[in-house]
């Protein structure tokens, strides 16, 4: 067993010495010393002169006065050999004190490595498939129908004509994003809360309606880049539960409102959180920007979502993971204050 382990399988308690030894140097002094002096208050007192009537003479002053010059050294003695035995005492807790505050760092720092290559390394992977899937899609999506859905059937697209038919009925630079038709609110909730897994059908059929929509499309890419980045720093939206905010709040705060009005908006409680987002946007400038540039297209979106939202809509919105980095970055920015 290495002294490294020996430091690590000691208890930290006060008074507990990891030798087990009863008696150290120190009181073995001790007693020497005390030991030396009653033989030399012996030796005196055997030698001490007496009065003229062969006794010798004692009061009650003098025997006290005796007595304390008797024990009062050998209670200085002790007293100095328990505060010796305290020093040592301290240092020895001490020592194994900062052992056990290294074997802390040695597995935080662990911890972090092993979450930076394989947790950071799921959530990045699980971000790249959504890319992939996406871009795989907006292809297709650019030929689909661009009206609204109507009573009557529509044609399908002719597949030996895929997009030689289409083209010259659009305007110069128009483009299908811009002719496509709103999207509605449940599908923008759940593509702003992203797919739970890579079997979730509904949550990829919701973000491949999303990014048909120029702005909703903007958004996603903004909240998919500082989720990403703070994945980096271990902070994931999945761990983090705010105090939720009345739908009455998140209306007054798209109508302009700030200060107390909003501020139960930046319901973040995580100090972790809050303090590693803040560190990196003190030190990092690709964050700050990218972290600026989210809070504004999330404030945008609000701004027209709130005009026809429920408020079950606003309160389904405030449980995505859009929101919850939008919480966290506004509290840490103090967009809500």
């Amino acid at each position: 067993m290495t002294d490294g382990q020996n430091k690590a399988d000691v208890p930290l308690r006060a008074g507990v010495r990891s030798d087990g030894v009863r008696v150290t140097a120190i009181e073995v002094i001790a007693i020497l010393v005390s030991l030396i002096w009653l033989v030399g208050v012996a030796l005196f007192f055997l030698v001490l002169p007496t009065d003229t009537d062969g006794a010798a003479q004692v009061d009650s002053l003098r025997f006290v006065m005796t007595m304390m010059a008797i024990f009062l050294p050998i209670a200085m003695v002790w007293i100095a050999a328990l505060a010796a035995r305290s020093v040592k005492i301290v240092r020895e807790e001490s020592r194994r004190l900062q052992a056990a505050i290294d074997g802390m760092r040695q597995t935080y720092v662990a911890d972090r490595q092993s979450r930076g290559t394989g947790i950071e390394q799921t959530v990045e992977r699980k971000l790249n498939e959504i890319a992939r899937a996406t871009q795989k899609t907006e292809t297709a999506l650019a030929t689909f129908a661009t009206s609204r859905p109507s009573g009557r059937n529509v044609a399908a697209p002719q597949p030996e004509a895929p997009s030689g038919d289409d083209q010259p009925s659009l305007a110069l630079g128009t483009t299908a994003e811009d002719i496509a038709p709103p999207i509605s609110r449940p599908d923008l909730v759940r593509a702003l809360n992203f797919p739970d897994t890579d079997t979730d059908e509904v949550g990829f059929a919701a973000l491949r309606r999303a990014l048909k929509d120029r702005a909703a499309k903007q958004l996603i890419q903004a909240s998919q880049d500082v989720l990403t980045l703070m994945s980096q720093d271990g902070i994931y939206m999945d761990d983090l539960r705010p105090d939720r905010a009345r739908a009455e709040v998140w209306r007054r705060f798209a109508h302009g409102e700030r200060g107390k009005a909003a501020a139960s908006l930046g319901g973040i409680r995580d100090r972790s959180s809050l303090a590693l987002t803040a560190g990196r946007m003190r030190e990092d400038a690709i964050f700050r920007d990218a972290a600026h540039h989210f809070l504004r297209k999330y404030d945008q979106m609000l701004v027209a979502f709130e005009v026809e939202a429920t408020d079950e809509d606003i309160a389904a919105l405030a449980e995505t993971r859009t929101s919850r980095a939008f919480m966290l970055l506004g509290r840490v920015t103090g967009a809500f204050d």
